[in-house]
């Protein structure tokens, strides 16, 4: 009888922890303890909107349009000063040219 008692609380032991993570989970499992989590229905309170401080300072559109195109002015310029002295269009020898320019002057 003592042996039968034995192998079933065993048996109920195993079960009860096999399905469990650990003793915690069995013990919140038996009381009924609920887990803490976030509180889904929380609406956290941001601040509101405000204008950066330099707003008023923005570039317009036609600014940007003037902007690219002294950038391809500056381009063209290099292409005829590496043209005019007989120079390739690869990278070092547009960088010796602009440094021959610069020691010109």
């Amino acid at each position: 009888m003592l042996k039968k008692k034995l192998i079933f609380l065993l048996v109920l032991t195993f079960l009860v922890t096999s399905c469990a993570g650990s003793w915690d989970s069995v013990k919140r499992g038996i009381t009924g303890q609920k887990l803490k989590s976030v509180d889904e229905f929380f609406v956290e309170k941001k601040n509101p909107l405000i204008l950066p401080p330099d707003f008023e300072n923005l570039p317009t559109p036609g600014e940007q349009r003037a902007a690219k195109e002294r950038i391809s002015s500056f381009e063209e310029t290099l292409i005829k000063i590496s043209s005019a002295e007989g120079v390739s269009s690869s990278a070092s020898t547009v960088e010796e040219s602009i440094l021959q320019q610069i020691r010109k002057k």
